[in-house]
């Protein structure tokens, strides 16, 4: 089933012909519970938008309009749109929950002085705001590096850690329960840092640069385990999959590759081919580079967006896409966290939602996902247990 148009978001004031203006779509972002979207929409500003999306902003058919009305009434009473003026041009974008305390009553990040939601960006200058979403009030800027903060990541545990990649080669590790203060600064890198991945379970954190390996860090010692080798050019996109079992790195050689992270080994490549294979001068097929990959919730697709105006979806058991959907322009790719559709940004600064297959796991990757969640590949295959199931559990059988 190809995916199909749900809704395009287009920017709200008019394109202007400086660079300061800036109107790509670097960075999409759900909120950890789907109440919450933010795109970050060029001309320096950030919209925060109540999840489901209101009539509005869907895609101008009766069906989507009648859809739309009811999702309208609902978000606006529970919470309002909001613009965040940055002051700079935004690249990244990352949200992150503090859970509720045991007893229900107090919030630990009210303890900490900070609300239940908040949401970083990455700016053009190097600073990192930090922002309330129910308010839109600014918490925190972080100050530190000397370049454009090209991509956030947050510990997905509800910690309040934050991880920041930048042009100035550099990613450095911010605790918001202290101030913002700078815990660490991560050096390793000869050119720009693209992406920065925390896995879930915290353990483990994967950087892309312009560079032709990705870096694999512990989230514990802030130490470089391991260079990922295997890519022809510029790795820019990295992801985990939901139980940190496997990690996927994108490339502008037009290959996704999946590694086992803990022991750097290679598992599958992806490929993209072109649907419709064009010759160049020389008699060579035309491919071309990659953007962003990212996991479906459940762990059990892939979706990539590359410069041939296509957004694939990969099934994890499969070499070959299992649908395409046109797309111009494409930078970056989010999957919605309850599954069932995949949001794009384009150089346009619009921002797409496209249907996504939707799957009822099977009791078999249930059971591997549960236990790699808190077992390492290593940890695998030291069991008393099968050969073909230490197989299927370490993803060397899909």
């Amino acid at each position: 089933e190809e995916p199909v148009l749900l809704a395009e978001l287009k920017p709200g004031r008019p394109q202007r012909y400086d660079w300061k203006s800036s109107c790509e779509t670097w960075s999409v972002a759900f909120s950890p519970d789907g109440a919450w979207f933010a795109w970050s929409q060029g001309h320096c500003v950030v919209k925060l938008i109540p999840w489901p999306l209101g009539e509005a902003e869907l895609c101008k058919t009766s069906e989507r309009k009648s859809r739309g009305g009811k999702a309208e009434s609902r978000s606006r009473g529970a919470a309002k749109e909001k613009t965040l003026e940055c002051g700079q041009i935004v690249w990244g974008l990352a949200f992150s929950a503090w859970p509720a305390a045991e007893d229900g009553d107090t919030d630990p990040a009210c303890a900490l002085g900070l609300p239940c939601l908040v949401l970083a960006t990455g700016l053009n200058d190097g600073q990192i705001k930090v922002w309330e979403v129910q308010t839109g009030h600014l918490l925190f800027s972080l100050l530190g590096h000397q370049d454009v903060v090209r991509d956030l990541s947050f510990a997905p545990n509800g910690s309040p850690i934050l991880v920041s990649a930048s042009r100035d080669k550099t990613l450095r590790v911010w605790d918001l329960s202290r101030d913002g203060r700078q815990v660490q600064v991560l050096s390793g890198h000869v050119q720009w840092v693209y992406c920065c991945s925390i896995s879930p379970d915290c353990s483990m954190l994967c950087s892309a640069a312009g560079e032709k390996s990705a870096l694999l860090w512990s989230m514990r010692s802030y130490t470089l385990i391991r260079r990922l080798e295997g890519h022809q050019s510029s790795v820019v996109s990295c992801d985990f999959s939901p139980d940190s079992a496997l990690l996927v790195t994108a490339s502008y050689d037009a290959c996704v590759i999946m590694w086992d992270p803990y022991t750097g080994e290679q598992l599958r490549t992806l490929r993209h081919v072109p649907l419709h294979s064009t010759l160049d001068s020389s008699g060579e097929i035309h491919t071309s580079s990659l953007r962003s990959v990212c996991f479906s919730p459940e762990g059990l697709y892939l979706a990539t967006v590359a410069d041939d105006r296509l957004l694939r979806i990969w099934a994890l058991e499969l070499r070959s896409p299992v649908a395409f959907a046109p797309m111009t322009n494409g930078l970056c790719c989010m999957y919605f966290p309850h599954g069932g559709f995949i949001a794009t940004g384009t150089r346009d600064g619009h921002v797409q939602f496209w249907t996504a297959p939707r799957v009822l796991s099977s009791l078999k990757h249930l059971c591997r996902k549960a236990l790699r969640t808190f077992l390492t590949t290593y940890q695998v295959l030291a069991l008393p247990i099968p050969r073909k199931l230490k197989e299927f559990l370490t993803y060397r059988t899909f």
